[in-house]
Parts: structure tokens; sequence; C-alpha cells
């Protein structure tokens, strides 16, 4: 009988990355098989990440597949590795699953962009923004699962204050800037909060102004997660039923393009911080 757990999004990334590797090798699974001494089912397994590989047949693979980029799978050991349990592991069985892949998405990133056009960025959030954003979710959430979700999202935050902390680099629009998530006392302590973030070495807040019109992928909130390896970039995607994973060539093409295009019509950091200080006054007199 197959394996009953449902793999983790870094668990399936392992196995598309197995197979990418395999099928660009021009190699069967057949022969892959044999070359690991395992049936043809086990590759299947492998491949979908259901089932774990050991380094040895990692590097095995990886050598008869003529991949010789050693900081790739070093990256894709390191994936396979069974031994790390991540501080969100604790939330497992009580939150969805996406979230805690979107956790370990993050303290496993090397560097991050994230685009938010109605929500300021997860890891820049006050925890009462973060419960208000939670209590708009329909259909309602219990209240216990609103205060699980906020505690959950501000452990998330402790990637950016970590040693060897991910460059976060956040492209706000103006219309996040302005939604006021649990009226206007919350919503400037949000942004009182938010350039005090972007004071942090490695976090880069900037603004896209209403004035400077259309972007690609309006509407989206998109995080561009590198890994440690240039393969292995992922794209992460929020939508209403949960969040979206994308790791395809073409994919994080498009998705890079659209994060530069983001880039280039928002304001630079200092001038994004004086823009969020005029609306911080706003609401002050509001």
């Amino acid at each position: 009988m197959p394996p009953k757990q449902v793999p983790t999004q870094r668990q399936k990334r392992l196995g598309y990355e197995l197979r990418r590797m395999r099928v660009a090798a021009d190699v069967s699974a057949e022969e892959a098989a044999k070359l690991l001494g395992v049936d043809r089912g086990k590759i299947s397994y492998m491949e979908s990440g259901v089932r774990n590989i050991s380094e040895e047949r990692l590097r095995t693979l990886a050598h008869h597949c003529g991949c010789t980029d050693e900081k790739y799978v070093n990256a894709l050991v390191d994936m396979a590795s069974p031994g790390f349990q991540g501080w969100w592991e604790q939330y497992r069985g009580a939150l969805p699953q996406g979230l805690l892949d979107i956790a370990e998405l993050e303290h496993r990133a090397v560097r991050m962009r994230a685009a938010c056009t109605v929500h300021i960025p997860g890891l820049l959030q006050t925890t009462d923004y973060a419960l208000a954003v939670f209590r708009a979710v329909l259909p309602q959430l219990p209240e216990h699962e609103v205060a699980m979700r906020a505690a959950h999202r501000n452990r998330r935050q402790e990637v950016l204050s970590a040693e060897a902390a991910p460059a976060f680099t956040a492209i706000v629009h103006e219309a996040a800037l302005r939604m006021q998530f649990g009226g206007p006392r919350i919503a400037r302590e949000q942004l009182e909060y938010l350039l005090a973030q972007s004071e942090k070495d490695g976090v880069t807040v900037m603004v896209v102004p209403f004035t400077h019109g259309g972007f690609p992928g309006a509407g989206q909130t998109v995080l561009h997660a590198e890994g440690p390896a240039a393969q292995l970039d992922t794209v992460q995607i929020d939508n209403s039923h949960g969040p979206d994973f994308l790791y395809g060539e073409a994919e994080l093409a498009k998705y890079r393009a659209h994060m530069d295009r983001m880039e280039e019509l928002a304001l630079s950091p200092c001038d994004s911080k004086d823009f969020i200080r005029a609306i911080t006054h706003e609401l002050q007199e509001a």
C-alpha cells in the first residue's frame, strides 16, 4: 500500500526537482529504479513527495543524470533531510497545511520580495492588524483560530530578525496603506510599525501610489522567495481557497518580471517613507 501522509510543499518540490532532473537527462523511471536499487513504484512515490530519498541515493541520481551543479544538489540534500523540525510543526493539524508551508518557505529563503495590493505584508503586520484581517474572513473563523493564526503570523515574523535573515523587499500599493482593517487607530499603528520595520537592516519598503497607474498582476498578493540555488525559487500567491505555490520555469520568469515592474513603478525607499508618514498624519487628524 502507498504511504498515507499528505506531503508538504517542501516534499512536493523535492519530488518535482527529482523528476525534472531525471527527465532532463532522459533517464526512465525504470532505469532510475535499477540505479537506486528500489522498485519502480518507489520512484513514483519519491517524485510525488510522499516518500523520502536518502542523501546517498539523491547524490547517486544526480551523478548519473549529469547534474554537476553542486550548490543545487546540496540544496536538494538539505530539502531531503528528515531530521529538521521547524517551529511551525507545533501547528500541524490545528491550522491549514498551506500556512505551515508558507512559514517553511520563508525559513528556507535567502531573499524575498512581496507585492501587496490590499493588505500590509504578513511579515510586517502588527498583532491587532492581523487579528482584524483574520476576523474579516468569510466564512467567519472561530475566535480561537483567529488567535492561533495571529500567533502563527507573529512567529513567522521572527525570520526577519534571525541571525541569517533573508533580505526582504515589500512593495506595497497605496490601497493597502489606506485600508483601515480594525479602524483608524489600528490602521495608524500599523503604518507606524511599518515605518519602524523599514529601518531594519535588510528590510526595504516601497510604495506604488495610485497616481502611478496600472501594474501587472493587479489585485494579487505575491511572494517571490529565492531559494539557496536559483533553480529553487518559489512564487506563492494568496487566494481565497488558500496559498498556491508556483515553480515552473515559465511561471517563475513571469512573476520575476512582474516584481521587477512593480519595483520600477514604486517610489524610492526614502520617498516611500515620506508617503507613509503623510498617510499616517491623515489618520491622526481623522
